[in-house]
């Protein structure tokens, strides 16, 4: 059932690593007698051998076992490999092996830095050391055997000779997240060593509906085309492609039976941002107002050509700042509106507030002829193809994350619903709910793939997940959004500049080159080389506690009125000076040159 064809050579799925003081060697060790990799550490040139070279004392190795080539990236002297130095298999997609990266080392082929201005070797300094951030991506899969990049639908429709294709030829450009990485390995032709990555998510479970099994997998993946950070990256870029796009793609397995469902997320399709500046919600900004209909066109008119008919949900607010974009989505996109192109907006927080997200019902009924007329994928025990989707729900709130997951879970559960009576594991009025077991594990599911995709893009996990987890809001829930309300906050604020940089370098969205301006700006100076924000916050809450405990103390004695009022004067005035230089205070990103 949908097996891949054997390719000309597989992928090495162990490897050894020796460092020696001059080169790299990447041995396999899967049981194959291929030819070792070798990297020289002083200018990266790269050659295939066939013996490992002689040990001495003097050129004495370090061993370790690998299980993967990421791939490689130059900077201003040297050149880094990245490899995987640990994997975790957290379960099969369509029958395959699916391993999570556990962790990643960055490997320098600097050596010639020794020959480097001393410029050049600060800048170096500062860019590998965005390597080191790299280096901690999280929610990085990858296969040794099968595409993780396409869908059920698309996999299965591959023709026989794209099928023996090397994976990474294979790979949807879109989802191949380390697609930039792989360009010099691939100019070598070192296919065997070619290791396609997926970031997004993958969550597997098995549950018993009366005697019979159902396997179930979701899986997200993130596109790179517009990868960043919450606010660092919003909206689109000129080209349409937006910000926090993530196709996730529901498969069930039943009696032989293989039923997909596919969505898909991203922010809305023009051009806006909204600025860090220390305020807990930044104003939205709308750039080049006049471009926007030109951008969402060219946004639809790519997911029409990849996915079929697109059916946008809009969840954001009808008022205030939120307004103003969701008005702008749909003054943009009204122009182009047709029998395959339909635009719905919901007003979760007005009609579901924070915690009657059963009302997702009332949304349920606007698009259930959508779902209805475009459908799933759905395969029978042969492999034959019984049903096709051929349309794609596409949601969007402000961050893509909160809202969005909770109403695609709620989308996906009826789907699930439709695909099990189809294929008639249930009744015409039995659902998810009637199977206790299979209900809390699919909650689960949905809950944390919401929490991967939104610690990806927000540093945090998702918002409103007691009620995918749970079923309700719940106490303890509200507490732990208000705890990553604040993380949040902190990560904007304080940490994502640096992740957008290492991000940008990582995707080849910033290419070093010595020709061009390649010192980021580093020095500090005026108000951001005196202040710091740890000690103004510091201050701030010292003096609100300061003028409470004076104001208690005041009925005693009348002079602790005038000792809260000069408190409180401090703490507003310092809060005021942080927000006024906010922007200042921020960590923000220093790439500012993108690849076009």
């Amino acid at each position: 059932m949908m097996e891949r064809a054997e390719s000309c050579q597989k992928l090495y799925t162990r490897l050894r690593l020796w460092e020696f003081p001059d080169e790299y060697l990447i041995e396999p060790t899967d049981g194959s007698s291929a030819s070792s990799l070798s990297i020289n550490r002083v200018d990266a040139s790269i050659k295939l051998v066939d013996a490992i070279p002689e040990c001495s004392s003097v050129r004495a190795p370090k061993i370790q076992t690998i299980f993967g080539v990421v791939g490689m990236l130059k900077l201003v002297a040297g050149s880094y490999l990245i490899v995987i130095m640990e994997r975790e298999c957290v379960g099969s997609y369509l029958g395959h092996p699916i391993f999570k990266v556990i962790s990643m080392k960055i490997l320098p082929c600097d050596h010639s830095l020794k020959d480097s201005s001393a410029e050049q070797k600060r800048v170096e300094s500062e860019f590998s050391g965005l390597l080191k951030v790299a280096e901690r991506t999280v929610g990085l899969f990858f296969s040794y055997d099968t595409n993780l990049t396409l869908s059920a639908q698309r996999l299965n429709d591959l023709g026989d000779e794209s099928k023996l294709l090397p994976l990474w030829r294979q790979a949807e450009p879109r989802f191949l997240w380390n697609n930039y990485m792989l360009e010099v390995l691939i100019d070598h032709k070192l296919d065997p060593f070619l290791l396609p990555v997926v970031q997004g998510s993958f969550h597997n479970f098995q549950a018993a509906i009366g005697k019979d099994i159902i396997d179930i997998t979701l899986i997200g993946r993130r596109c790179s085309r517009r990868n960043g950070t919450r606010m660092w990256r919003r909206g689109a870029d000129p080209d349409g492609y937006v910000a926090n796009f993530v196709e996730t793609e529901q498969i069930a397995q039943m009696n032989g039976f293989v039923a997909s469902f596919v969505q898909v997320r991203g922010s809305m399709p023009f051009l806006w941002e909204q600025i860090v500046d220390l305020t807990y919600k930044p104003k939205f900004e709308i750039v080049k107002p006049e471009e926007a209909p030109r951008v969402a066109e060219r946004h639809f008119l790519d997911l029409r050509k990849k996915y079929g008919a697109v059916l946008a949900i809009d969840l954001v607010n009808t008022t205030g700042d939120e307004g103003r974009l969701s008005a702008k989505f749909a003054s943009s996109v009204e122009p182009i509106l047709n029998d395959d192109l339909r635009y719905i907006h919901f007003d979760f927080h007005k009609i579901c507030g924070h915690v009657h997200f059963e009302r997702l019902a009332f949304l349920y009924d606007q698009i259930a002829d959508f779902l209805e007329k475009n459908g799933y994928l759905l395969l029978n025990d042969k492999g034959e193809k019984m049903k096709e989707q051929h349309g794609i729900v596409r949601t969007n709130c402000i961050d893509c994350l909160d809202r969005t997951n909770v109403t695609q879970s709620m989308i996906a559960r009826k789907v699930l619903e439709l695909q099990l009576r189809r294929i008639g594991v249930f009744a015409a009025e039995e659902t998810i709910r009637s199977h206790p077991n299979l209900d809390e594990k699919y909650k689960i599911l949905w809950a944390n793939h919401g929490d991967d995709v939104s610690i990806q893009y927000s540093g945090t996990p998702a918002l409103k997940g007691d009620f995918v987890r749970f079923g309700k809001r719940t106490v303890q829930g509200i507490l732990n959004d208000f705890y990553n309300a604040l993380g949040r906050y902190y990560f904007n604020n304080f940490a994502d500049g640096t992740k957008q940089d290492a991000i940008d370098l990582l995707q080849g969205h910033y290419i070093v080159s010595v020709s061009r301006d390649i010192t980021p700006p580093s020095q500090k100076g005026g108000l951001e080389s005196m202040a710091n924000f740890p000690a103004a916050l510091g201050v701030v809450s010292l003096g609100l506690f300061l003028t409470i405990l004076s104001l208690g103390q005041a009925r005693y004695d009348l002079r602790h009125l005038i000792f809260a009022a000069l408190w409180a004067a401090i703490s507003v005035g310092v809060a005021a000076v942080v927000k006024a230089n906010g922007r200042i205070f921020c960590n923000r990103p220093r790439l500012h040159k993108p690849r076009r």
